[in-house]
């Protein structure tokens, strides 16, 4: 028992500082993109023909929506687009997850006043792994782990609908799981929220158009905050949940 006593002293603290202190991400980690502050029509033609996903558009100027995105190099090959460290993702509308050259970088917003203060401080999530990989998952639990420590935020992942404040989806919504998804959201109490958790739960990722999905839960339930990535960083999560009950505010 001593020599645990001694070795668990030496290992020190073991859980990280986010959000008093900035989280290290390699450089090889894709983040929030970035484009030359005008960018040429030929040229963004040429960045959406090569985007495998469909998550660049020119209509009205070039537009990368990292909700479709899967944060693949392909379009970043040709230059035009770069990929920072910035961990920011998340968004709490839809719409503010459409990159433009020269755009604002939307953060998350707090929940409503009267949400914030009945939420704020204990937050039960009920997840549904609604036809995806797991990956997004895989990056899910990772916040419980003691390098992460998300229940000392409140924050908790819980077993039944039923002791949760909100619904956690993730994965395209197939339509072998949209019913057990809207049975779920019916059991959880209210006033309750929904969080779409990685690409094909915002917007179907790489199973988008296909008939057996339903392109994400936006058109099934209203969602509160929207987290891109194929699967999103843990760095990514944390940030949008902190931002959404109020821990974190401003850039």
């Amino acid at each position: 028992m001593l020599r645990e006593i001694i070795a668990r002293l030496k290992q020190g603290h073991r859980t990280m500082a986010y959000p008093k202190e900035p989280v290290s991400l390699p450089q090889r980690f894709r983040g929030y993109p970035a484009f030359p502050a005008t960018v040429g029509r030929a040229d963004a033609e040429a960045c959406a023909a090569a985007c495998p996903h469909g998550a660049i558009v020119c209509d009205n100027g070039m537009a990368l929506d990292t909700g479709r995105c899967l944060f693949c190099p392909e379009c970043a090959a040709g230059g035009l687009v770069s990929f920072t460290t910035d961990h920011r993702l998340a968004a709490t509308k839809r719409e503010h997850l459409i990159v433009r050259p020269g755009g604002e970088h939307h953060l998350a917003r707090p929940l409503e006043p009267s949400l914030r203060s009945l939420l704020g401080r204990s937050l039960k999530f009920r997840e549904v792994s609604a036809g995806g990989c797991n990956a997004c998952e895989a990056d899910t639990n990772v916040l419980s782990t003691i390098g992460w420590d998300l229940g000392r935020f409140g924050i908790q992942f819980v077993a039944s609908p039923r002791h949760a404040d909100g619904l956690w989806v993730t994965g395209p919504v197939t339509e072998n799981m949209r019913e057990a998804l809207l049975m779920t959201w019916e059991a959880i109490p209210a006033p309750k929220i929904v969080v779409a958790c990685g690409a094909c739960a915002i917007g179907g990722g790489p199973f988008a158009g296909s008939p057996e999905a339903h392109n994400g839960v936006a058109d099934i339930l209203p969602v509160d905050l929207f987290i891109p990535g194929c699967p999103p960083h843990p760095a990514t999560i944390l940030d949008g949940l902190l931002r959404l009950i109020g821990r974190i505010e401003g850039a």
